[in-house]
């Protein structure tokens, strides 16, 4: 059960932009699945999902290892390159920088830019800056809090 629960919550993660643990359990109980808030943030954990901006609700949940897994990487490489290479993350108006150890800037904008994230029109990497382009000042907002929570 509570393996289909889970690829439950990976379909509609995947399909639509849910942003609350709230939104997700109702889904589950449309869908047929008796879930509580706690076993819903049990999964949330053990999925490993994260909160990724959004074009319409300003973040969801997201799945931030899903490209990187498809090219030989894994969430934890994700997590560990994001945690130990960025130093700050800040934005003015639809444009994000992101400063990162020296040298670090590919990497860290590899990861940026396997998260799919339709809010994100397009990145530039140099040394240790990366220079983000969102669609609106709230996206890029959102996108330095999920930047600066990993």
């Amino acid at each position: 059960m509570k393996r289909k629960r889970q690829l439950a919550i990976l379909n509609l993660i995947e399909k639509e932009d849910i942003s609350t643990q709230e939104e997700l359990s109702k889904r589950l109980t449309e869908l047929g699945f008796n879930v509580t808030q706690a076993t819903v943030s049990r999964d949330i954990k053990e999925l490993k999902l994260l909160k990724v901006p959004s074009g319409i609700k300003g973040t969801k949940y997201g799945f931030s290892g899903d490209s990187l897994a498809k090219n030989g990487s894994s969430p934890h490489k994700f997590n560990v390159i994001m945690s130990q290479a960025v130093l700050n993350c800040d934005y003015a108006n639809n444009m994000v920088i992101v400063k990162t150890m020296q040298g670090m800037a590919q990497g860290v904008a590899f990861v940026i830019d396997s998260l799919n994230d339709k809010s994100i029109m397009g990145s530039i990497a140099g040394d240790d800056t990366i220079f983000i382009v969102t669609k609106t000042e709230e996206l890029a907002m959102a996108l330095c809090d999920v930047i600066k929570n990993l």
